[in-house]
């Protein structure tokens, strides 16, 4: 790992000396890459550099420990342990900035929540995850924008699309996708028999048309009428639209909006995002076929969390964390399994980082 820190201090000396180059400066998007660059390495050096200034101070205590100065000998092996319990959290510090950063992670996402197994109860459920979702964001500070949604006529949820947009939006959200099961007694049990149904999430990191490019001939467009609510111009003007990219057979439809231009809009913003989980979801194959460690990579067969009513308890089994605080969490409190969840998987990526430094 230290060779690998030296590596690391040496660009970060050879991007300064560029930034000063009157040739680079004169070349701005030359000019902004090295920047980028060096601000990207600029913590993980300083944290060497600290460390290797605690370091020498340790050299230097040992060897006046080691003299013949009783009272010098005191004073450095007074200091020594303090000195030696700095250098190790530095080292702490610096394995996780080695962790290779997620190019997603500040990325805007699209939400998706469709009902599983478990008819109406499970619409309902999922209309519950998804107010959950929109209330933590609200108090992030993050805008939800509803892009299409499709109720059950009882206040359920068969299918909601949103996104939403923030600061580090997909950072803290993407380990939310995967299967969220539910176990309580319906209203409509008279017997009062306990239910499980389940709800799929999906977080897709929302992709820019630099991020996918797509070829036109590759995509057949069909419009429609509208369906649902929707005022006098459902079923009038054919604002609806389905989009069907051949090359993978993903079909995305909208009909929300009067405007086919607006409907279009989205589709293609919702079909962008697929894509771009579909081409990292090959690229993390390809780098590791070991899943135990990997999470929101399209496996959505997984159960990740049971919400249990009668416990008022909600389990993740991915990482065997268990809260007794049900209502609280589904009110939109949903920090703390984020948190749970967050530092459970970055220090499975610690161990890996830990290993190729090795």
């Amino acid at each position: 790992m230290l060779d690998k820190l030296m590596s690391v201090e040496a660009r970060y000396d050879e991007l300064l000396a560029l930034l000063g180059d009157a040739t680079v400066q004169a070349d701005q998007p030359r000019y902004r890459a090295h920047a980028k660059a060096l601000s990207e390495i600029e913590l993980v050096v300083e944290k060497f550099r600290d460390y290797k200034a605690v370091v020498s101070e340790i050299t230097q205590a040992e060897e006046i420990a080691a003299s013949d100065d009783a009272e010098m000998q005191a004073l450095a092996r007074e200091e020594l342990p303090g000195l030696k319990t700095r250098a190790e959290a530095l080292i702490a510090e610096i394995k996780i900035l080695l962790i290779p950063k997620d190019p997603n992670d500040a990325k805007n996402v699209v939400l998706e929540i469709r009902a599983g197994t478990g008819g109406d109860e499970a619409a309902l459920f999922g209309a519950e995850l998804f107010r959950m979702y929109g209330r933590y964001a609200e108090r992030q500070g993050w805008r939800v924008e509803i892009l299409s949604s499709n109720e059950n006529g009882v206040g359920g949820l068969k299918e909601v699309i949103a996104t939403i947009e923030g600061k580090m939006v997909y950072s803290r959200l993407k380990y939310e996708s995967g299967v969220h099961r539910v176990q309580r007694v319906p209203a409509t049990e008279a017997s009062g028999r306990i239910h499980t149904s389940t709800a799929t999430v999906a977080v897709l990191p929302e992709a820019e048309e630099v991020d996918v490019q797509i070829d036109a001939k590759d995509l057949r467009i069909d419009t429609f009428c509208s369906s649902g609510p929707g005022g006098q111009s459902v079923n009038t003007t054919y604002s609806a639209v389905r989009i069907t990219h051949i090359p993978s057979g993903l079909v995305v439809s909208q009909q929300d909006e009067k405007s086919q231009i607006k409907n279009r809009a989205k589709a293609m913003k919702v079909l962008r995002a697929r894509l771009y989980e579909m081409e990292m979801r090959k690229q993390q194959d390809a780098i590791a076929k070991d899943r135990k460690s990997q999470v929101g990579t399209g496996e959505r067969s997984e159960k990740i969390r049971t919400y249990n009513f009668p416990q008022s308890r909600i389990t993740d089994h991915r990482i065997n964390f268990t809260t007794h605080r049900l209502l609280d969490v589904l009110d939109g409190n949903v920090a703390e399994l984020i948190d749970e969840a967050v530092t459970f998987y970055t220090a499975e990526r610690l161990k890996d980082a830990t290993v190729v430094a090795g």
